[in-house]
């Protein structure tokens, strides 16, 4: 501030250098925490996603302690008896129950475990689905308002896999998931893991996932299904990396790497008389699982 004569007053302003050395600076710092904040998110996510997949496996084996050591039927599947198939592990609502003694709904078995909807979605997925929350407290009644008068399904982000079984390539044997806590000889010890795999319909001859891995886009959500990352890596090879997480009947949650020699790849069965699975390039692709959660 300068006084000139007469007693007035001028403000001196910023000059144009200065207003852009300060915009420098602020650009500088912003690139400087970007990373760091973009870490601490991920870390954070991560906490929220283990919390999330440890209060599922609670959810079933507490369940299991109710019902003579049992997990729920598997609710990923489609058509009634004797004409159904499996669907994708993704599944919490199924488009009708594959009997009169089984529910179409994960929420109908364990609402009375895991009362919290956000529960069953993984937090680093690009944004849940809009009424979540409405059909996990609707069950077996869920009828999403902006499609056709009928009851519909709804496919989350995470994969479920007591009592769902799947085609396994290049093995002597099927994946088996577990029927309760106590296991068995072909059942695998796998409940929960994060989505990743290969050659979805939604997104062909690419990698999905429900945890972001580099140059990843968006597979925008539907009415009945859920939004993921994925990316065409021009074709099968490299794999790309991702941290994933994945829950087990003795309580542990852990975390696993996306790599070949550390996974294994399910398809999902069309015909459960012959056990073919979809064929490639349609259906709901590949799933990945970590290698450890086979028996």
């Amino acid at each position: 501030m300068h006084e000139l004569a007469g007693g007035i007053c001028l403000r001196r302003a910023f000059t144009l250098i200065e207003l852009l050395i300060v915009i420098s600076v602020i650009s500088l710092l912003m690139s400087i925490l970007a990373p760091a904040l973009s870490k601490a998110r991920r870390q954070a996510q991560a906490i929220v996603g283990m919390g999330n997949q440890r209060q599922i496996v609670n959810a079933v084996n507490l369940f299991a302690m109710d019902h003579d050591g049992l997990y729920p039927e598997s609710v990923a599947t489609i058509g009634t008896e004797p004409w159904w198939n499996w669907q994708e592990p993704t599944v919490l609502i199924g488009y009708r129950a594959r009997s009169p003694r089984m529910y179409r709904s994960m929420s109908a078995y364990l609402r009375a475990y895991l009362e919290d909807a956000d529960s069953v979605h993984c937090p680093a997925a690009p944004g849940g689905h809009m009424y979540i929350k409405e059909a996990w407290a609707a069950g077996d009644d869920w009828d999403n308002p902006e499609t056709d008068p009928v009851l519909d399904p709804l496919k989350g982000t995470y994969c479920l896999y007591w009592n769902y079984t799947g085609y396994l390539e290049g093995a002597e044997h099927f994946f088996e998931g577990p029927r309760g806590p106590a296991g068995g000889r072909r059942q695998s010890r796998l409940l929960v893991s994060c989505y990743f795999g290969y050659d979805h319909h939604r997104s062909p001859r690419a990698y999905g996932s429900c945890q972001y891995f580099r140059g990843a886009d968006i597979t925008e959500g539907r009415p009945l299904s859920s939004a993921y990352w994925s990316r065409d890596m021009g074709g099968r090879s490299p794999t790309p990396d991702v941290k994933l997480y994945a829950g087990y009947t003795d309580g542990r949650v852990e975390s696993c790497l996306s790599s070949e020699t550390s996974m294994s790849i399910m398809r999902v069965i069309m015909n459960p008389d012959t056990s073919e699975p979809y064929p490639y390039g349609i259906g709901p692709g590949e799933f990945y699982l970590p290698r450890n959660a086979l028996p």
